[in-house]
């Protein structure tokens, strides 16, 4: 077994990797760019070696630069995690030819593989199914348009080497092709180096859902169950779960049985994942191989008891698999949240800035994993399991450079519904200030019918929140509970209040008992009877609440007991009561004696600034290049300027007809949030 591994990442893969390899008991490596001086994975690492400036096109991805550190330090293996080099062959050449071990398939296999023209190919001669498209390579937008046309919209635009939903468009006409094209084909230079472009038919109602295998160097290969990855933006993974709830038996072992005989076909080892695109009557279609470890590798880790990063590097190592197909059982439910530095408020755009609170739920072990000794931290045990793999800190910074997932939030349960009910509290429990993020959206999904009933497609964003996503509407049982919460946790700090200044001897007397709670638009009136174990809160209507709770004014989050049912809160103050966040919902709620009641009514409302005439850079980002000229009459939906935000270009667009008057940046400027770009009248 190896001694020291290299891990070629950042992150939180970094970290997961390290986590497993001090298990092993090998000793690891971190690399870092400037940017990362003070990771968490650098912190975490037995040794840390810098290897240049922040963008990874001068640090991360450079092939030398790796090999230096390795050379440097001795490592005998290298976990290259996903993304950056974990996919490029010259890497695993590279590594061959100085006699250090790659944890990960052989060469041949990611040439293969990594190309999705080939892989497709490859697919096909092997009897896997295919979606039909175009397999050569395009060479400008006119041949694209062409191919467009053959094939039938909508068509998905797609990078040869891409992943993670970098280089990926969905066209539904020609404006869309000719225009998604280029940006494309930039955004897969900027990530990959490789600016290949192809073309297949988009599948309408589709469900993602991907089989994770496991082969070694001796001809062994498994499959460990599948992922439901449908829940998308961009492209881009948000919600996994494993199993899924569409598939059955039958439709799970021959995608099973279809993936394993493709890692054949390319003589592949390591851990894997097959993809595939799946139809409402469950015809599926091979989308691509990843020659990685997933992201969303821990939701099989959760239900199979496995650690796919042990046995990658023990594959590695030339070990034979310790399992068999036989041996693969699938346990319970798990479900993994992808938190993002990204503000779902302003169409999920990156965020940047200090983690000035960064306080996740607490872990807690269950399940497989906790049955075979192998949950990754010293967690403590429940019927339900917690799990957060992250690469941050409370007082770290979210950079511009690299991508915006800050953690993946996990539950297990022995069913689907129980997962969902601990990732609904754990989702409640997480604390993240500083920064935008994506918390109030996950909550919203969880709590959403058609992700509840498992009757989702990759379209679920696009088609529940079509006009973006702008928080949550809580109903009125559930803001009765939140209200008698405040009003409880505001009779709490009267008290506080009373007995700093020393008004009275008898504090509690001088702490009124009838409150008008407002929040979302709504005012209840409410009397409150407290006593040593908690307060009963009276509506006005006779309904009432039992409220118990050990929250002590200043505290950031609340775990009440509300009729015996636990309720958390998240607590931030304002004038006259609390700013309250739950289940994807963002409410300030006000607590104010009837007397104050009747003067807010009085109070006139503050209107927000009008910026109807002014494009305003909705991101930190980098001007890619701007679309018009000052004194240009502009369409309706008509391109305005592109910028470039955590490796994604993003197209800004007329909102309506207007004349630019101005244009205060251009090509090659930074621009913060709400910085002004251009004018109009």
């Amino acid at each position: 077994m190896f001694k020291k591994i290299l891990i070629a990442n950042r992150g939180e893969i970094a970290c997961r990797v390290i986590k497993t390899a001090r298990k092993m008991g090998i000793q690891t490596v971190a690399i870092y760019s400037d940017a990362d001086r003070h990771a968490l994975h650098v912190e975490m690492a037995d040794e840390a070696v810098h290897i240049g400036p922040p963008p990874a096109s001068e640090s991360y991805i450079v092939i030398d630069k790796v090999m230096e550190a390795i050379k440097l330090t001795g490592a005998e293996a290298v976990h290259p995690g996903y993304g950056f080099l974990s996919e490029n062959p010259k890497f695993a050449e590279a590594l061959e030819a100085a006699g250090v071990a790659f944890i990960g398939p052989p060469k041949g296999a990611i040439e293969a593989m990594g190309d999705k023209i080939t892989s497709k190919k490859i697919a096909a001669e092997a009897d896997v199914n295919t979606v039909p498209g175009h397999m050569g390579l395009i060479e400008d937008a006119e041949e694209a348009l062409k191919i467009s046309e053959e094939i039938g919209f909508p068509v998905m635009l797609k990078a040869s080497a891409g992943g993670g939903g970098k280089g990926m468009r969905i066209a539904w006409n020609a404006e869309e092709v000719r225009e998604g094209f280029q940006a494309s084909k930039n955004e897969a230079a900027s990530s990959f180096g490789d600016d290949r472009m192809f073309i297949e038919k988009f599948v309408t109602q589709p469900r993602h859902i991907e089989i994770q295998v496991l082969c070694d160097s001796h001809g062994n290969g498994i499959y460990l169950g599948e992922r439901e990855c449908s829940i998308q933006r961009r492209n881009q993974k948000v919600i996994e779960e494993a199993p899924s709830p569409f598939l059955d038996a039958e439709t799970r072992k021959a995608m099973g049985e279809q993936a394993v005989a493709l890692a054949h076909a390319v003589g592949y080892s390591s851990a894997g994942t097959v993809e595939f695109i799946v139809d409402g009557d469950k015809n599926f279609y091979f989308l691509e191989m990843n020659t990685r470890l997933q992201v969303e590798h821990p939701v099989t880790e959760l239900i199979t008891g496995v650690d796919l990063v042990e046995q990658m590097i023990r594959v590695a190592a030339g070990e034979k698999l310790s399992l068999n197909q036989d041996d693969v059982t699938l346990t319970g439910w798990a479900m993994e949240s992808r938190l993002y530095a990204e503000d779902p408020y302003r169409n999920f755009l990156p965020s940047i800035g200090r983690l000035v609170r960064y306080r996740p739920p607490v872990e807690v072990a269950a399940g497989p994993l906790l049955d075979k000794g192998k949950w990754q931290d010293e967690a403590e045990a429940g019927e339900t399991a917690v799990r957060n793999d992250t690469g941050v800190y409370e007082g770290g910074e979210i950079s511009m450079y690299y991508d915006p997932m800050i953690a993946k939030l996990c539950t297990w349960a022995p069913d689907r519904g129980a997962a969902i009910e601990a990732m609904r509290v754990a989702l409640d429990s997480f604390e993240l200030e500083g920064i935008g993020h994506n918390l109030p959206f996950l909550s919203a999904v969880m709590d959403h019918p058609k992700f509840v009933s498992g009757d989702m497609t990759t379209a679920f964003i696009a088609e529940e929140y079509p006009d973006g996503f702008e928080g949550v509407e809580l109903e009125e049982a559930a803001l009765r509970r939140i209200a008698a919460s405040c009003a409880a946790m505001h009779r709490v700090a009267e008290i506080r209040r009373t007995r700093v200044s020393g008004r009275m001897d008898n504090h509690e007397r001088r702490v009124g008992e009838d409150w008008v709670v407002s929040l979302q638009g709504i005012s209840f009136e409410v009397s409150i009877d407290a006593d040593r174990d908690g307060a009963t809160v009276t509506f006005a209507d006779g309904g009432s609440h039992r409220v118990s709770s050990g929250w002590t004014p200043g505290d950031a989050l609340a775990v009440l007991n509300v009729d015996d049912e636990t309720l958390v809160l998240k607590v931030g103050k304002v004038s006259g009561g609390f700013r309250i966040r739950n289940r994807g919902a963002d409410l300030k709620v006000h607590v104010r004696t009837p007397r104050q009641a009747e003067l807010a009514l009085l109070m006139p409302e503050k209107l927000a600034a009008d910026t109807s005439k002014m494009l305003l850079c909705p991101m930190p980002g980098l001007i890619v290049s701007v679309n018009v000229a000052e004194g240009d009459e502009v369409q309706e939906g008509q391109a305005l300027c592109t910028v470039e935000a955590m490796k994604m270009e993003n197209i800004l667009r007329a909102e309506k007809k207007a004349l630019v008057t101005k244009i205060n940046a251009g090509p090659g400027d930074s621009l913060a949030v709400d910085d002004v770009i251009m004018e109009f009248e």
